[in-house]
């Protein structure tokens, strides 16, 4: 978005932007001019029109309104009740040039301190990506609403800085009861670190707090519920709120059928899709899709992945999104359909993304696709960029340690160092009693690490005994030696978060972990030889999806 905002009404005025920069003119409008000094209630009123609207573009007018405003001599200046309308605008776009305009208006005329002004200021910078410049101004508002403090916590929130939040909302209770809005950004923080147990106290808390009949009927809250217990791991509860809600609309049945999906109940996802056509004849939107597709992808049913895609399409006219060619790509590739896959990518009417081209190198890599397309893959996946470029190098690592490249394994572990490219590390997080422990590979602080060592000893003592001996396969950035990648694979974050749920949970208790990466293929052995060992169930959330294992099983068929 252009920046055409101003500290002041320049003298002369500057041209005008060129015509496609300027949204079309707005009948509204000609109203402001009917009196010769129209009110600075016409005006807000205006505001408030355009920023409320549905429509994006009508969201832009706001802002060239308001630069109509500082050049109109007619126009009143704008007030208190001004400039929130017009951030409103300004968070929906990010745009974070005019917006810091608008707080340099607004210091000079006064209104920084203004309650109001300031929660819309500190909702600008949250949206922009800037939680913590938000928080700075929540820190200097001089008398903080309950609004306030919502604000500054669903920015932190909506920016996946989900600790701090909680934090803040703890801070929050020694001033204000929580509301619904509060408890929503509680619920999506909770699942953001996978919190249940805490999870399950603000539901309780909003039972407690709020009218009870408000929160069975809040559709909005129900469907932060739903997602809250999706995301924790635990699809019954999801299941039970989601069948007692008493009304349910599109973002509840888009959330159940995410969910499901996530958690490898792929028969039940299709018929919740099916429910929501034939009996409550609600329209799919194009998130409904992703969800599908999704569970498309998690069982490995590439002939119903091509046919709800062909659905999407051909009977609800919805153009296809990255996202959809994503999971179309993924299903594909990862069933073997290569060419097919490729086809896919080469036909999409926008740039394939780095995680498209990640996901084809991933199923070359475990199809042992061959080593010149894999390296034609990865050189896009770099072409294109992310913060996830140092997947793609270990991806490659891994192509060439299948192939027994091992002089090209060297090469690329040298590349990513003189390009200061660090792999990822794994961390996983674990809720006990409220409380999240977080662990990443080989770490020693936490207060029980003496024990947590000693119990995972014990645990691959057992192990042995059953015959297990550790897959190395996937550990290829290491040195070439067999033990010193035992010692890799052992210090998986995930390995210490199991020793330290089986170390304090209560027996019958799952154990519950929360994975950044993906789990590795010896883990996924392990963790399901442990389930059986110790007749445990352990729930791993990795970045992809759900793995519920039980008796020495997974939920995901080992396809994942």
């Amino acid at each position: 978005m252009p920046s055409t905002l101003s500290s002041a009404p320049p003298s002369p005025p500057p041209p005008s932007p060129p015509p496609h920069l300027l949204p079309p003119p707005h009948p509204s409008l000609a109203v402001l001019h009917l009196k010769p000094l129209p009110a600075s209630f016409s005006w807000n009123s205006l505001f408030r029109s355009y920023s409320r609207s549905p429509n994006p573009s009508h969201k832009l007018h706001a802002l060239h309104l308001y630069r109509s405003m500082l050049l109109d001599p007619f126009a009143p200046p704008p007030d208190h009740f001004t400039f929130p309308f017009v951030l409103k605008s300004c968070a929906f776009f990010a745009a974070l040039s005019e917006g810091t305009q608008l707080h340099a208006h607004i210091a000079k005329l006064g209104f920084a301190s203004n309650t109001y002004v300031a929660n819309s200021l500190v909702h600008f910078y949250a949206s922009c990506g800037l939680p913590l410049l938000g928080r700075k101004l929540f820190d200097r508002i001089p008398h903080r609403s309950r609004v306030s403090w919502n604000v500054a916590i669903d920015g932190y929130v909506c920016n996946g800085e989900y600790e701090t939040s909680l934090a803040l909302f703890r801070e929050m209770q020694a001033f204000f009861e929580p509301d619904e809005f509060t408890m929503q950004s509680v619920l999506g923080a909770c699942g953001g670190v996978g919190a249940l147990s805490l999870g399950m106290w603000a539901h309780a808390l909003m039972l407690r707090k709020l009218d009870k009949d408000t929160v069975v009927a809040d559709v909005l809250i129900n469907n932060s519920l739903v997602d809250l217990y999706c995301k924790c791991g635990s699809i019954d509860l999801a299941r039970q709120v989601f069948e007692k809600m008493p009304v349910r609309d599109l973002a509840s049945w888009n959330v159940m059928i995410l969910g499901l999906a996530m958690h490898g109940c792929v028969e039940e996802a299709f018929e919740a899709f099916s429910r929501m056509l034939e009996v409550e004849k609600l329209k799919p939107n194009s998130i409904t899709f992703i969800g599908v597709l999704s569970a498309c992808n998690h069982g490995g049913l590439v002939r119903e992945g091509r046919r709800y895609f062909k659905l999407m399409v051909s009977e609800f006219k919805i153009e296809p999104q990255i996202e959809h060619y994503g999971c179309m790509v993924d299903i594909l590739a990862r069933a073997g359909f290569i060419d097919e896959a490729l086809d896919v990518v080469s036909a999409m009417p926008c740039k394939p993304d780095a995680v498209i081209w990640r996901s084809l190198l991933d199923a070359f890599c475990k199809k042992n696709a061959g080593l010149e397309v894999s390296e034609s893959v990865a050189r896009q996946a770099l072409e294109v960029g992310d913060d996830a470029t140092s997947g793609v190098y270990v991806m490659m690592s891994r192509v060439y340690a299948s192939a027994n490249r091992w002089n090209d394994v060297a090469l690329v572990r040298r590349l990513m160092s003189e390009e200061g490219i660090r792999k990822e590390p794994g961390c996983s997080s674990i809720e006990m009693d409220g409380a999240v422990h977080q662990f990443v590979a080989g770490d020693t602080s936490h207060p029980q690490s003496e024990e947590i060592y000693k119990t995972l000893n014990e645990v691959e003592q057992r192990l042995a005994l059953t015959g297990y001996k550790p897959d190395t396969s996937q550990a290829p950035l290491v040195a070439g030696v067999d033990n010193v990648k035992e010692d890799s694979l052992r210090l998986h974050s995930e390995r210490l978060a199991i020793s330290f749920g089986l170390l304090n949970m209560a027996p019958g208790t799952p154990i519950r972990i929360l994975k950044n990466l993906r789990v590795c293929k010896d883990c996924h052995t392990m963790t399901k030889l442990i389930s059986r060992l110790y007749n445990v169930e352990i729930i791993v959330r990795d970045r992809i999806r759900f793995h519920h294992f039980r008796d020495g099983s997974c939920s995901c068929m080992d396809y994942w």
